[in-house]
């Protein structure tokens, strides 16, 4: 039986939405200064977090992307290094 995924453990420091022009897949969204555009730099939120794109959903991603070549636990892992280097930068 395939593994279920769980939610995944956002932190929510907001790096991933600030570096959005670091991949084609989203630099679509930049507004200017490489953030995403329905980022909010007070609340540190995504003003449309409901109707978000699927490039902006973890579990999303990992089903339509990665679940064929990696467990969910595998893809949290990978995922989580990426925003450690993120909050690092």
């Amino acid at each position: 039986m395939p593994e279920m995924p769980k939610s995944f453990p956002c932190s929510q420091c907001g790096e991933c939405c600030k570096r959005v022009h670091l991949l084609p897949e989203t630099a679509g969204m930049d507004r200017g200064d490489g953030a995403c555009v329905h980022f909010d730099e007070v609340l540190k939120q995504c003003q449309i977090y409901a109707e978000r794109p699927d490039i902006c959903r973890v579990d999303r991603q990992y089903k339509k992307n990665y679940r064929l070549i990696m467990t969910w636990n595998e893809f949290v892992e990978l995922n989580q290094v990426a925003c450690k280097k993120l909050q690092e930068a």
